[in-house]
């Protein structure tokens, strides 16, 4: 359940939140492409991408793992 994005993230930049044009938040950042750590220095949107968890999964690995459903029922949660 994981994605790239074409956003620029740097070290120190995972659990930062993704979020669409409506202001939902659809995933959460966790890493970058190789290809794209030269951009702290020369960035080239070409070969940026941030690799993230899809919210869905997050959701799910808190509702039935983490045991806290009582999170997930204060969310609004959009389809």
């Amino acid at each position: 359940m994981h994605f790239c994005a074409t956003n620029h993230t740097t070290g120190g930049n995972s659990g930062s939140p993704l979020i669409d044009a409506d202001g939902n938040l659809i995933g959460l950042n966790f890493d970058t492409n190789w290809e794209g750590t030269m951009s702290n220095y020369i960035f080239n949107p070409g070969t940026v991408r941030n690799i993230c968890v899809d919210m869905h999964y997050v959701l799910f690995i808190v509702d039935k793992y983490a045991g806290a459903s009582n999170i997930i029922n204060e969310l609004k949660i959009v389809n």
